[in-house]
């Protein structure tokens, strides 16, 4: 670690920042002092509200817990890989290399970094080409990057009257295919047929009991460690931006997108600022109350590789470590992917909703 060289007499970035800091603190204590109490106790509240009351103390934080280990439990089971025998077969009878649609299938129930790291040398393996792996991206996104975003949502359709079953088919399943195939004939049109030689196994060999004991653990360590933090460092921000008369405008113009698509505002501004997983925990306790096309929206956009921080930051520098990508060409696809995602959540709460309630 390096010291910035400081000379008698010139100020340093830090220093220059951190003067104006102290005179705005100084002059705010002087001039209205009662401002920063007023500002620690919405940040308090905001915090309070939602990261404390829903997730800590409330059913929520035991309901991501117990669906990490429902997540954990299928895999040692064999759903990925029963997944991968089904996509992966399927890909190779349409005539595209099988190996773009297995960061997809793993996102499901795994993770959006370790999708990438573990299939990105399978598709150099599988010698795919740059477009093959810029569609592998763009179906990867199309998944929830967290199992417990998908629990949650079921949840959350449950309690809203919504017939699951056909979301989570539409939803979740078929843009594996659906996806490289339209992508293959429009903008990504550099591809081959190919078949793996060997497919590779994604059931864990460990025993019953650790396996069990280990979904528990890291589903308190998800809830603990990740989605409280995240929502506490959000909700503190939203709360002082409430506070000073900034996030109103913002929410409205953001929300009135979203909303014309058919998507909550509330949780869909969650998705793609913070957290799919904490956007569904929300959801859940909103639910009842909203219109089920919303609800379904919500869902759909969610069970994505949201938020803008993994589009932007993750996926990018994932894909440019393991694949013959750039960082730009990932985060290309990837925001194709997103923009895709928001597309098909519009077109299955419109027209799939009004026939599930």
């Amino acid at each position: 670690m390096t010291e910035e060289k400081q000379g008698n007499g010139k100020f340093t970035k830090p220093q220059i920042s951190g003067l104006i800091v102290l005179v705005l603190f100084l002059g705010t204590i002087f001039l209205n002092p009662d401002f920063l109490s007023g500002l620690f106790e919405a940040i308090f509240n905001k915090i309070m509200e939602i990261p404390i009351e829903v997730f800590l103390t409330g059913n929520v934080g035991v309901a991501i817990i117990a669906s990490v280990i429902i997540g954990r439990i299928m895999e040692r089971l064999g759903f990925t890989d029963a997944l991968m025998r089904v996509f992966v077969g399927l890909a190779n009878k349409l005539g595209f290399n099988s190996a773009v649609v297995i960061p997809g299938i793993y996102n499901i129930l795994g993770d959006i970094n370790a999708a990438g790291k573990i299939a990105g040398p399978i598709l150099l393996k599988a010698k795919a080409t740059k477009d093959e792996q810029k569609i592998a991206v763009a179906t990867m996104v199309q998944s929830q990057q967290s199992f417990s975003t998908f629990m949650l949502g079921m949840m959350a359709m449950s309690l809203a009257g919504i017939m699951a079953f056909p979301v989570i088919v539409i939803s979740m399943f078929l843009p594996l295919i659906v996806v490289p195939i339209i992508l293959k004939y429009t903008i990504y049109r550099d591809t081959k047929g190919v078949t793996l030689e060997e497919q590779p196994r994604f059931t864990p060999t460990t025993a019953p009991l650790p396996t069990l004991f280990g979904a528990a653990k890291e589903g308190v360590e998800l809830l603990l460690l990740l989605i409280i933090p995240a929502a506490a460092a959000i909700f503190a921000v939203i709360g002082a931006l409430e506070y000073i008369g900034v996030w109103e405008p913002f929410e409205a113009f953001l929300g009135g997108f979203l909303e014309f698509l058919s998507i909550d505002p509330a949780t869909g501004i969650i998705s793609v600022v913070a957290a799919p997983t904490l956007a569904m925990a929300m959801l859940v306790e909103s639910a009842p109350d909203l219109a089920p096309r919303l609800v379904v929206g919500s869902f759909v956009l969610a069970a994505s590789g949201l938020p803008l921080s993994v589009v932007f930051g993750q996926i990018p520098a994932v894909w440019a470590e393991v694949t013959d990508l750039t960082e730009k060409e990932a985060m290309g696809a990837a925001v194709l992917g997103t923009v895709m995602r928001f597309v098909t959540a519009f077109i299955i709460a419109m027209a799939l909703t009004p026939l599930l309630i």
